[in-house]
């Protein structure tokens, strides 16, 4: 028989289990499915499974891992962090580790969901992101995400990006340049606060190189560009992305254009509705 001991510290192990409840913070609100909470109440029901029958081995499927082209919606994959730079004050470069001879089976344009389990005053996600270091684990799952890039399917990309919203937009510029036979063009436009935070500098810079790339930049809190390299001065604009800007970006496409746009819930509607008076269908550009 189990003293009262050994039953407080067994229920104790069992609450610390307990899957954790995500803030209303967490759920993005777009009708993901399943969304986190969708997910979190399959944990539960798992757990409370597992703690009636007093069996641990029931909670196993939550965090097991086979190879990652396994990719799940529903359920988390543990994946290891191998390197962590950090590209500007406020963006960090992340690099997870696959398993040999595995591959993580996301296309061009989807995205992945992270778990996180600890929980902030302020700035939950950037916080999380901040405390991880070399070595620890992070769990993803998915892919989610409605825009599938297909090689020469557009004329033209035309993509609008703000801050970390350049993020989807890399793998579709290089799975564009890596392949000889995708002729593509593509115009990327870039929106940050400072020349300073604009990220893969390098990167972009030799996107910039190829025949079908040409990119641009606007920063809303720089005015003068004598403080800029001189490669960047011709590409620059100062101020916000508006109106005028798109129908200039829009009329010197090469080809009509399909629009990719993300950045906050605030940039995209402005963009959304800058596209359709440039134009634009609203069959013509995707909003991330």
């Amino acid at each position: 028989m189990m003293d009262e001991t050994e039953a407080d510290a067994d229920e104790e192990a069992w609450l610390q289990l307990r899957p954790v409840e995500p803030l209303p913070s967490q759920c993005c609100g777009s009708g993901c499915s399943p969304c986190v909470f969708d997910l979190y109440h399959r944990e539960l029901a798992r757990w409370e499974a597992a703690r009636a029958s007093k069996d641990r081995s029931l909670l196993s499927g939550e965090e097991s891992q086979s190879c990652p082209s396994q990719l799940s919606p529903e359920t988390f994959l543990a994946f290891r962090i191998s390197a962590m730079d950090r590209l500007t004050e406020d963006t960090y470069r992340v690099r997870f580790a696959l398993p040999r001879n595995c591959q993580l089976g996301l296309r061009p344009g989807q995205h992945l969901i992270l778990r996180y389990t600890q929980c902030y005053p302020t700035g939950l996600m950037s916080q999380y992101v901040k405390s991880w270091s070399t070595g620890d684990t992070a769990f993803w799952r998915g892919p989610f995400g409605d825009f599938f890039y297909k090689a020469n399917k557009y004329a033209e990309l035309l993509m609008l990006a703000s801050g970390t919203g350049l993020a989807p937009m890399v793998p579709v510029l290089q799975s564009i340049t890596d392949n000889a036979e995708d002729e593509t063009f593509v115009t990327l436009v870039g929106c940050f606060k400072t020349f300073e935070g604009i990220y893969l500098k390098t990167f972009l810079q030799e996107q910039a190189r190829f025949w079908n790339v040409r990119t641009f930049f606007v920063l809303s809190q720089e005015n003068s560009l004598e403080k800029l390299p001189w490669s960047y001065r011709e590409k620059t604009r100062f101020g916000r992305l508006a109106q005028g800007l798109i129908e200039e970006l829009v009329g010197s496409c090469r080809r009509k254009p399909f629009a990719l746009v993300c950045g906050s819930a605030e940039f995209t509607k402005d963009m959304a509705r800058c596209l359709l008076r440039a134009g634009l269908a609203e069959d013509s550009y995707f909003l991330f």
